[in-house]
């Protein structure tokens, strides 16, 4: 017998410790060289774990558990045979399964592949499915290969939400106090927080206790961004393919302001500051497991439709899970936009080690004096949290004005003025 051990390998230099989040092989299925195993979820990821051998897998950790670089994971039984005929690392399925439930993996056999995605959730879908107490074998997937999809997981949901509405209707009217009243529920549950979430609770407090931060704000006039908006936008798309969002202005504003400001682009390291001559902007992006905040290199070099399709494809990965560690990795400023949510007003938290971030707020049309007149404009508060360490007051201030100036006269952006 000739057993192969896999351990959690060394992902990156600043992750120590991983989540089996889930795993992708039955215990005791026959497994591939190179087959995904599980995944691991790590401080700024999730990760695929391939096998490094075929053979009999024997799973030593359990979903859920967190694991060490270099903890065994499990054993690879490599005297153990292919099944005669077996084509794909999964166990077969009974002969006589529901239709629903064969689907995935009839999607896949269908397209010429057979692949273990077919029938398993991504983790953005694994997430929604469990919090709906749906099991992935009833939910058909649209993904790659057969993949459970965050739509195919909603879709799901819903489903089944309206079927539950729908027999509450006719149910049996439920028991009722003594003054005749629905009785109330006093049930509670305990769930282990993920790894994004306590990743995510440990750096916010540690920014919180180790920076001196503080927070100034402006309101700022978009009535003409809306305008080059409104006028170009059809030219725009045309051309690149992609809508001319606030984002990619209020990015290239920033850059170009942090540039000339390099203060607000600066770090500590120790009891030296790092400077940079480029701007690699963060954007906060909310997931289904939490918020993560991957940049867009060079921010004041590109192009605002570059900016927009980046900054597209980096939602689109990060609310299926797919972001790598590159894709995570660097950041000198960072824009978070409560605004999509309605937020008036909220002070950001810094994103360490970045010394500044930006809070984008939700666009109100209110009334404002312009040259001694009561008008109605588009207007936004803005919220600029700073490490007081690294900037002073007055450019903070000044910094936070600059971007004002910008957004109310976009044009300066294109002449570069």
């Amino acid at each position: 017998m000739s057993i192969v051990e896999m351990k959690v390998p060394t992902i990156g230099e600043s992750v120590t410790e991983v989540t089996l989040s889930q795993w992708l092989i039955d215990n005791g299925s026959f497994v591939k060289l190179d087959d995904p195993i599980c995944e691991f979820e790590s401080d700024k990821a999730t990760l695929e774990f391939p096998a490094e051998a075929s053979g009999k897998l024997t799973w030593v950790a359990a979903e859920g558990d967190d694991l060490e670089i270099g903890a065994l994971v499990a054993k690879i039984d490599t005297s153990v045979k292919a099944p005669a005929g077996s084509e794909t690392p999964k166990t077969e399925a009974p002969a006589k399964k529901e239709t629903v439930e064969a689907a995935p993996q009839m999607a896949a056999v269908e397209n010429g592949k057979d692949s273990y995605a077919a029938g398993h959730p991504s983790p953005a879908a694994s997430k929604i499915l469990a919090e709906a107490n749906l099991d992935a074998k009833s939910v058909k997937g649209t993904g790659k290969d057969g993949r459970i999809t965050k739509e195919d997981a909603l879709k799901a949901a819903a489903s089944t939400a309206n079927k539950t509405a729908t027999s509450k209707t006719t149910a049996t009217p439920s028991a009722t106090s003594a003054e005749g009243q629905t009785a109330f529920s006093r049930s509670s549950n305990r769930k282990k927080m993920s790894r994004m979430r306590r990743t995510i609770a440990s750096r916010l407090v540690s920014a919180k206790n180790e920076t001196a931060m503080l927070t100034t704000f402006n309101e700022v006039d978009l009535s003409e961004v809306m305008a080059l908006r409104k006028k170009y936008q059809e030219q725009f798309v045309e051309r690149y393919g992609v809508k001319l969002g606030f984002m990619s202005i209020f990015a290239k504003a920033c850059a170009k302001t942090l540039i000339e400001m390099p203060d607000v682009n600066a770090f500590i390291d120790d009891k030296e500051l790092i400077y940079h001559d480029y701007a690699d902007i963060s954007f906060a992006i909310s997931t289904p497991t939490g918020l993560v905040v991957p940049p867009i290199h060079n921010c004041e070099s590109l192009h605002f439709a570059d900016i927009e399709l980046k900054l597209k494809a980096l939602a689109k990965k990060a609310r299926e899970g797919s972001l790598s560690l590159e894709e995570m990795t660097g950041g000198t400023f960072t824009i978070t936009n409560g605004g999509v949510f309605g937020s008036m007003l909220s002070t950001p938290i810094i994103n360490k080690p970045q010394s500044a971030i930006l809070g984008m707020h939700n666009i109100i049309q209110r009334p404002v004096a312009v040259n001694g007149e009561v008008v109605i404009r588009p207007m936004m508060y803005l919220a600029l949290s700073y490490d007081h360490r690294v900037i002073d007051g007055s450019t903070s201030v000044t910094f936070l004005k600059t971007v004002k100036e910008l957004l109310e006269d976009p044009y300066k952006m294109f002449l570069n003025i």
